[in-house]
């Protein structure tokens, strides 16, 4: 049988040059059609999702999570019930699988009750912090097996929702402490809880501590006056901006991940606005012949998305529909990165097993230790460390 002879292109008669630009065919070869392979791969696996919400009781975040997915993913205490304020933080996660349009969502919510409801808050933020560097731990120890599942249990913690209290002044010496320990550990986006709970007196007051500052970026919060309509009225958190800064609080998204002009420009607009002053409801209202999420009081019904009442949008957008990766991509690749570069320092000290590392469980006072953020974020050409 004569051999096939492939006709040369005009490409491959001269020799190829690093310097030289790539040559592009006119018959397509099917190089597109590698999206669509990634794409059938990731629907049969589904992804996941790791969700941490942290504030006081009665901040509205059992309902906050419900709101941003859209299901009764938390079932709060019914109403009525005198529910006991636990003695000790506790930490309770439920997971369940959500379903769009095909595509499988498994999330995993982890509600922290307890925290800062008692007298002396000494230390509360240990639990949280040990809870988080737990599911490190759990999944370096997956990772250094010599025979390792072929898909490892991804429990770690992806992003942290932390509630202030809407009092219209700074935060508390409290936040400082906790916030600047959790952010050296996971990613953390602040929000105003309640924003609906605020007077006009109130956040004229907030606004006014903060003449002076030069960085404008109001977020624009409305509550719905009686005999006013729907009101649009300024509220301002330059002031916990402010304290962010002072006290090198490194909240999300970080400027030093940015990755190009795009991520610069799209970031740069996100952290003008956080906090996000939010507002959740479960609950839908008639309003104008349509159906919409809301709260519904004497003075009229506030409306969770819309931008004109709250900044609710903004934050489901960061969560779900343009960050949800990377809030992926920086835990596993800043956050656990420091975390296991520390622990595999410390594996020096330890026996170890024939050309691999034998590394011990970590301690309860290396769970609750923050760890120093110091690896960059690693680009994905980068190859993957060896032991």
């Amino acid at each position: 049988m004569e051999p096939l002879r492939r006709s040369l292109s005009p490409c491959s008669s001269r020799p190829s040059s690093p310097r030289s630009p790539p040559c592009e065919t006119s018959v397509s070869v099917g190089i597109e059609a590698v999206l669509d392979q990634l794409k059938i791969k990731a629907m049969k696996m589904g992804f996941e999702f790791n969700i941490m919400v942290v504030g006081q009781s009665g901040l509205g975040k059992s309902t906050m999570v419900n709101t941003l997915f859209k299901s009764k993913v938390w079932q709060s205490s019914l109403q009525g019930l005198a529910t006991p304020t636990p003695q000790t933080l506790q930490l309770h996660s439920v997971t369940h699988v959500i379903e769009e349009k095909g595509v499988k969502l498994k999330l995993t919510v982890t509600d922290t009750p307890g925290f800062g409801d008692q007298i002396n808050n000494d230390k509360c933020w240990d639990p949280i912090l040990g809870y988080i560097n737990e599911q490190y731990e759990r999944y370096l120890q997956e990772e250094i097996l010599i025979t390792r599942q072929r898909h490892i249990p991804d429990t770690r913690v992806h992003c942290c929702v932390y509630f202030v209290p809407p009092t219209g002044h700074c935060l508390r010496p409290l936040d400082i402490e906790f916030l600047q320990r959790l952010c050296r550990t996971v990613n953390v986006v602040p929000v105003i809880a309640r924003a609906d709970s605020l007077t006009i007196e109130e956040r004229e007051a907030f606004r006014s501590r903060v003449i002076g500052c030069s960085r404008r970026g109001w977020g624009q919060c409305g509550r719905v006056q009686s005999g006013q309509g729907g009101q649009r009225l300024p509220l301002s958190g330059l002031q916990i901006q402010e304290d962010l800064r002072n006290h090198c609080i490194d909240v999300y998204p970080q400027k030093c991940f940015d990755e190009d002009i795009n991520d610069r420009i799209l970031n740069s607009k996100i952290r003008e606005r956080i906090p996000f002053a939010v507002v959740g409801a479960d609950r839908e209202h008639l309003v104008n012949g349509r159906c919409v999420l809301g709260r519904k009081t004497k003075w009229g019904i506030v409306e969770v998305e819309n931008m004109a009442h709250c900044e609710f949008p903004l934050l489901r957008d960061l969560l779900i529909r343009s960050h949800l990766q990377d809030l992926k991509d920086i835990t596993h690749n800043v956050h656990y990165e420091n975390y296991r570069v520390v622990r595999l320092n410390e594996s020096h000290l330890l026996p170890r097993g024939p050309g691999w590392v034998n590394l011990a469980p970590a301690s309860t006072q290396q769970l609750t230790t923050p760890v120093p953020l110091k690896v960059r974020r690693r680009v994905q050409e980068d190859p993957k460390d060896e032991f």
